[in-house]
């Protein structure tokens, strides 16, 4: 059985906005399934009709088997959200909060303490408890909300960008907390982020999604096979001089698309072996200073560009 069904799901609201645009996607129970996009792509309205709060125009939702339109209050139980503004109350304590999120989701006491209990041990929160919560780091109080949240034992867990303005040791902690609640708790994860490189480690499943519709769905390893051919990364001396030959490069013809990282441009192209010659004799020929030239595999990242780009034009010149 999956744990997420839609199909050709359509909202449209009183203001002529049609967020989803007859979106499809599958999501199977015990999997890690990312939902990227740009801005308006449709991701908070998909997330808000699945989780109950927002009701579709048309279309079709199946949560655990059942219609989530008949049966919205029995969906509300096997589910949990984490939106971005963490929402642990800091006037009390690490316990409290967790007490009183068992209450509202009216979880046996005697079961509560031993579900507590471990997932205090799981998220590596128990030596936390002596001090007041108000004092806790952004990525403690975000671990803190999410093991609340897993209190009620959700059979599928929704997250709204979890590490959002943390440092990188923070953020490598929350990975590994997800990875737990999926492996230990064989709980569903639906995950909203703007962070490639988090969608392309933690996923099982990554859609990718541009007003309203799906680009692409899959594995982050299918999904970099969507783009035929290898990419070239030109590395220059520094991040100014690589966005002005990265604009340079797309008007010579030479490539289809680039992208900056840091000090590399990573440019699509046809064919990356005739590609790698024609740019490297371009670069010498125009006396262009860089440092490296060499072919690459495609990152997840210069997937979604790719495909969002352009749309579906986009997604016709360089996919299988």
């Amino acid at each position: 059985m999956m744990a997420i069904e839609v199909e050709k799901l359509v909202k449209q609201y009183k203001n002529g906005v049609r967020a989803l645009d007859e979106l499809s996607l599958q999501v199977n129970r015990g999997e890690i399934f990312s939902l990227l996009g740009p801005n308006g792509a449709g991701k908070s309205s998909l997330i808000n009709i699945l989780t109950t709060f927002y009701k579709p125009t048309s279309g079709k939702v199946i949560m655990l088997g059942k219609d989530l339109c008949q049966e919205p209050a029995w969906v509300r139980k096997q589910i949990a959200c984490v939106a971005q503004r963490v929402s642990i109350d800091e006037h009390l304590s690490l316990m409290e909060n967790m007490i009183f999120q068992s209450r509202l989701y009216k979880v046996e006491p005697q079961v509560a303490k031993k579900r507590i209990s471990s997932l205090l041990d799981s998220f590596e929160l128990s030596g936390y408890q002596k001090y007041p919560t108000a004092s806790y780091s952004g990525g403690i109080k975000r671990r803190l909300d999410i093991a609340m949240n897993m209190v009620s034992s959700p059979k599928i867990l929704f997250l709204d960008e979890p590490t959002v303005g943390m440092d990188v040791e923070s953020r490598k902690a929350m990975w590994k907390v997800l990875r737990k609640i999926r492996d230990e708790f064989s709980t569903t994860i639906l995950l909203t982020t703007h962070y490639l490189e988090e969608a392309d480690q933690l996923s099982d499943t990554i859609c990718i999604m541009k007003e309203g519709k799906e680009l692409a769905q899959g594995t982050p390893s299918n999904l970099r096979s969507f783009i035929r051919q290898n990419m070239l990364r030109i590395v220059f001396s520094n991040a100014d001089e690589t966005k002005k030959y990265k604009n340079t490069l797309e008007n010579t013809g030479l490539i289809k698309f680039a992208n900056v990282r840091g000090n590399s441009a990573f440019a699509g192209v046809d064919d990356s072996r005739t590609a790698f010659t024609a740019v490297n004799k371009w670069l010498l020929d125009h006396q262009v200073e860089f440092d490296a030239i060499e072919i690459v595999e495609p990152s997840i990242e210069d997937v979604f560009l790719a495909l969002t780009a352009s749309g579906n034009k986009r997604r016709e010149e360089w996919v299988c």
